[in-house]
């Protein structure tokens, strides 16, 4: 895994944003801006790196699923901070095999020669995982431009495509409302909602789209609505589980388990959580690919980092070495839920980047990868985007549908 500077495409920014991505940069307090989306480096890794992650990631999936399992079934609720009684809901989806789309594990790792043995896994953001657009589309069209000839991880359009066809037949219509929490029409979670619902409408499925707070109850029929009164009967919610089974509208869902079938299913609440990293050493200590994580107190860790359960974009996350301790400077997040302790390991360092990989898993298969850098230890809301390319010549078509297909 290298880092190589590049120039950037002539007129860069109109052509991404004339792609579908409109957040190519991110504002400061101040009002200034720093870049999202950064082309002027690439990551160039080998064909064997990508082969390793590609095996980790299907590994720890399998993992995650299982102690999923074993929470539901036998663990402690509480320890999450999720309502025990939700577990049976959460089990249900579970064990009824209910669909899901997508994830996302970010792992620290600097390739074969990058000072970190093994992948680890630093969380699994297996709910509401964004970043997409920039993984699937963006980047792809940039190795085009870039480097045609050369090969990229990423088949994530076309699993977005064949997920919802091959799951087309278990869903509860033929009609899939597309929830997100409400914004302005350049904000990631609308344009991550929106991406896949095109990749839906794409595999022949009829969609809507709708803000989370449009969603409305029928008190007589029992049902969710939308904003025309029409029933739904499946629902992608780009919305933390956590949260809706915190709001007593969401609990609805609970208590009419038959009424909607969710996208991503709820017992995902359990896998998006900081709490099962330590179910997950639990379950497989020593793991070359897991770090060890406690809920109760860092117990013997010489070095750290201290998560809130519900904590995204690094809010309120807290190194601590026998040298120093670091606190993200994260606003209005006290991280009430509860912490999981996990082992430090120093993200790997390229001229000053500190980066993280996110590999994505769709329909429970390996499906690409993303690459975000960030100039403290903490990947936060101000990282950077950066495409990647793999050393080894691009395949033809006919040879990415074949793959496509065994897989």
């Amino acid at each position: 895994m290298e880092r190589i500077a590049i120039e950037p495409r002539p007129d860069w920014k109109h052509l991404v944003e004339a792609q579908g991505m409109l957040y190519v940069t991110t504002r400061l307090d101040d009002g200034g801006e720093v870049p999202y989306w950064f082309e002027d480096a690439y990551y160039r890794f080998t064909l064997p790196e990508i082969d390793r992650l590609e095996q980790v990631t299907r590994e720890l999936h399998e993992m995650c699923v299982a102690a999923a399992r074993h929470v539901l079934e036998r663990g402690d609720l509480a320890a999450f901070a999720l309502p025990e009684d939700a577990r049976a809901y959460l089990l249900r989806t579970l064990d009824e095999d209910h669909p899901s789309v997508y994830g996302r594990f970010d792992l620290a790792w600097g390739g074969a020669t990058g000072g970190i043995a093994e992948p680890k896994l630093l969380e699994y953001n297996a709910d509401t995982p964004t970043t997409l657009i920039e993984a699937s589309m963006i980047q792809w069209f940039w190795l085009r431009d870039r480097f045609p000839d050369r090969d990229q991880w990423n088949s994530l359009h076309e699993r977005l495509v064949r997920a919802w066809q091959r799951m087309a037949p278990r869903l509860a219509s033929e009609v899939v409302h597309f929830a997100h929490v409400g914004g302005t029409d350049f904000d990631e979670e609308w344009l991550t909602a929106s991406y896949l619902r095109d990749t839906a409408t794409e595999a022949g499925l009829t969609t809507v789209g709708l803000e989370v707070a449009d969603i409305g109850w029928h008190d007589g029929a029992l049902r969710f609505v939308d904003l025309e009164d029409r029933v739904i009967d499946t629902m992608f919610v780009l919305y933390p589980w956590e949260d809706m089974l915190a709001d007593p509208f969401g609990r609805n869902a609970v208590a009419h388990p038959d009424t909607v079938r969710f996208l991503e299913p709820a017992w995902k609440a359990v896998l998006s959580n900081k709490a099962i990293l330590a179910t997950l050493w639990e379950l497989y200590p020593g793991h070359p690919n897991l770090l060890p994580a406690y809920l109760d107190s860092p117990r013997d860790l010489a070095s750290y980092v201290a998560k809130p359960l519900h904590g995204r974009e690094g809010d309120s996350v807290r190194i601590v070495t026998p040298d120093a301790e670091y606190v993200h400077p994260s606003v209005d997040y006290d991280g009430s839920e509860g912490w999981c302790f996990q082992e430090y390991v120093p993200l790997p360092n390229l001229d000053g980047n500190q980066v993280v990989l996110g590999s994505w898993i769709v329909d429970g298969r390996p499906a690409g990868l993303g690459v975000r850098e960030s100039d403290g230890p903490v990947t936060d809301f101000y990282a950077r985007f950066v495409p990647h390319v793999v050393d080894t010549p691009a395949p033809s078509e006919a040879e990415r549908a074949r793959w496509l297909e065994e897989d």
